[in-house]
């Protein structure tokens, strides 16, 4: 018998009850203050950000720039307008560019996060770690966007090691004379 019906709640039960806290938790966050009980940025995701992600360590764009291939570069900016299906792929609005060799998250910044969105940036940079176990994971998406805040701060709380933020993201590298490349977005 499985702990769940030991303790007499139904898979539904408990679904239906994560989505009720998660639903509360965006609305207590939206109700009460810019953000949430653990210090995420719930609301308004641009603004000037005035505080670091800690334990996630902010990047230079000189450094970012000097990378190039020896990083893992996670964008993080939402998809306007697009729609998921229920395999997780995305049918996209319009067209979105980063920077050259990086992977793009949709909605990982978000509070609260979508747990299957989380779980397949997470996997991925589980995944990249074991072959690069000292290389920088590089989390952006636009100048004055909170949501690479959240995500790198995010990830670097939850124990992954090497994680930072790069504040000035796309408009940034953009700025710096750097091309920039198509991209889908990474199936959850």
């Amino acid at each position: 018998m499985s702990d769940l019906h030991k303790t007499g709640l139904s898979r539904r039960a408990v679904i239906a009850g994560a989505a009720l806290l998660a639903v509360l938790a965006r609305d207590a966050c939206a109700r009460d203050a810019l953000f949430d009980a653990e210090g995420y940025r719930c609301a308004r995701y641009r603004a000037v950000i005035d505080r670091l992600p800690d334990p996630a360590a902010r990047m230079a764009m000189a450094t970012a720039l000097a990378l190039g291939a020896d990083g893992l570069f996670l964008d993080v900016l939402p998809a306007e307008g697009a729609v998921r299906d229920a395999d997780g792929h995305w049918s996209l609005a319009e067209p979105h560019e980063t920077i050259p060799g990086a992977l793009w998250f949709p909605e990982t910044g978000r509070v609260p996060v979508d747990p299957a969105l989380w779980r397949a940036l997470a996997e991925h940079v589980a995944a990249w770690r074991r072959d690069h176990p000292h290389g920088p994971i590089v989390v952006f998406c636009r100048a004055d966007c909170w949501m690479s805040w959240n995500a790198a701060r995010r990830l670097a709380r939850a124990g992954v090691a090497g994680v930072f933020w790069l504040p000035e993201g796309i408009d940034g590298w953009h700025d710096a004379g750097r091309a920039l490349v198509g991209v889908t977005p990474q199936s959850s």
